[in-house]
């Protein structure tokens, strides 16, 4: 399996910490309730919760083991350090669509992180790929599933 690089926020690389960290003891413990309990009920063999949560167990450590990979090639990115003067990951960037005259800011973020409600996106989303390396005043056409759209890149920010 290739080990895929991603970088994140302080922000982002400490929620997946706690996250990982709340599977391995809160997580754990639950399940290991439920097949205490569902033990106790009598014969295996025809004891569906006792089914239940083992599968849940076994997807349990499946996530843990995901988390786990996606943190040892996980690298933190110094938000100090970014270069405003084109678009890159963990830019904060103000676009124009040329259409409608409509404005958007986001940050550009890893895919794990994006969260569109809070303007954050991926760096692998049709946008994000298309605004890379963009400077302001620049103009990107970008293909997204609505058809291709232009917009003009506003202004940067880290």
């Amino acid at each position: 399996m290739s080990k895929k690089i991603s970088y994140y926020t302080k922000e982002g690389l400490d929620k997946l910490t706690q996250e990982l960290s709340t599977l391995k003891t809160k997580g754990r413990a639950d399940i290991a309730r439920q097949i205490a309990e569902a033990r106790d009920k009598g014969d295996l063999s025809e004891n569906a919760e006792y089914d239940a949560a083992k599968d849940a167990q076994g997807h349990l450590e499946a996530k843990i083991a995901q988390l786990e990979e996606l943190l040892g090639n996980a690298r933190l990115l110094d938000e100090t350090k970014i270069d405003t003067s084109i678009v890159s990951i963990l830019s904060k960037v103000t676009i124009k669509n040329k259409k409608n005259g409509a404005s958007m800011t986001y940050m550009l973020v890893s895919e794990e992180e994006a969260d569109l409600k809070v303007g954050k996106i991926s760096t692998q989303s049709p946008i994000g790929k298309g605004l890379l390396g963009k400077k302001k005043g620049e103009t990107a056409l970008i293909k997204t599933p609505a058809g291709e759209m232009e917009f003009e890149v506003v202004n940067i920010g880290a």
